[in-house]
């Protein structure tokens, strides 16, 4: 009868466990094709898919549309926000800030995509960027380009003639001819590869050409939400992996899951030609992260620096060839 009370008392705690992990998952991304995995995530469930598979049952995922380092930031750190998918920068930024502290730090859950980030213009005098000293910029990356032509110490150059835009409205403010005061926009596809079929805008750099083919999009969270979640946050990063693999292997399908759920108006015959692009990839493992934040704390952007991309990510990546 003792053993028999002892097993009923840990069947009926079994499923309490099981469920001692969020039942909801929040996660953010953002418009462009950089963020293909998840739409291809939301679009055939995988997250869901995956948490019954390690027991979870039932999990419901929240989707949200979020643009810009700061505001993704700002959104996981008020506590709207368990995942979040955001530019490389961005989240260094927040590592070094918060490194630390044991309530606010965060860590890497895997890397993302990597594609061209392109400078293009209406302005027919720019044409390479030391002719774009008045062209409008606002990205770590084009920071990183400006220091690579100019120095280190110049690397802020073009900081007091940026204006803040999401690609949306940079995309309408370029393809308006400049109105408004906005005539360049350094940005991704599917909007850098929108503008350049229109006539009068023409490419200024890529960031392929000035640094290489490196991991541009990431996904992170807090670590205290990954330690007393871990199964949802594996759960995470097999729904990327297994929508990684289907981009490699079906595009039209990943194609037609972009259409569906962006707010871009794109067609899937646009989506399938900026996905042949070789320079647009997506992988899980973080490639050049290190490049960003060996930049960014050379120029003071951030007061601390990783030793190792390792430092950045959480150990379930770290068996990957990273660097």
């Amino acid at each position: 009868m003792r053993w028999l009370s002892l097993l009923l008392v840990f069947a009926s705690i079994a499923p309490q466990r099981s469920r001692a992990e969020v039942s909801e998952v929040r996660i953010s991304r953002g418009y462009g094709i950089l963020y293909l995995p998840l739409f291809v995530i939301e679009d055939q469930k995988l997250i869901e898919k995956h948490a019954r598979l390690r027991g979870l049952g039932e999990v419901k995922v929240t989707w949200q549309v979020l643009d810009g380092g700061n505001v993704i930031n700002d959104a996981m750190l008020a506590g709207a926000l368990d995942i979040a998918a955001i530019g490389v920068p961005g989240f260094i930024t927040l590592w070094a800030k918060a490194k630390g502290n044991p309530r606010l730090e965060v860590l890497g859950l895997s890397g993302l995509s990597a594609t061209a980030l392109s400078l293009n213009t209406v302005n027919p005098a720019v044409k390479t960027l030391r002719d774009g000293i008045k062209t409008s910029l606002s990205a770590v990356v084009l920071q990183m380009i400006v220091a690579r032509e100019f120095g280190d110490a110049q690397y802020a150059k073009l900081d007091p003639i940026t204006v803040g835009l999401g690609h949306p409205d940079a995309y309408a403010a370029l393809s308006s001819g400049g109105k408004g005061g906005v005539n360049s926009h350094f940005g991704s596809p599917p909007f850098s590869i929108l503008e350049l079929d229109q006539p009068g805008i023409h490419r200024v750099v890529s960031s392929v050409e000035a640094l290489g083919n490196i991991t541009l999009d990431m996904v992170y969270a807090l670590r205290a939400f990954h330690d007393r979640n871990p199964k949802s946050c594996g759960a995470v990063l097999a729904a990327l992996d297994e929508a990684i693999g289907i981009i490699a292997r079906d595009k039209k399908a990943a194609a037609g899951a972009y259409v569906r759920a962006s707010k871009v108006k794109v067609s899937e015959e646009e989506v399938l030609r900026m996905l042949a692009d070789p320079d647009t990839r997506f992988s899980a493992t973080p490639d050049g992260v290190m490049k960003f934040a060996t930049f960014m704390h050379r120029v003071g952007i951030i007061s601390v620096a990783p030793k190792s991309w390792k430092d950045l990510f959480f150990p379930e990546i770290q068996d990957r060839p990273g660097s």
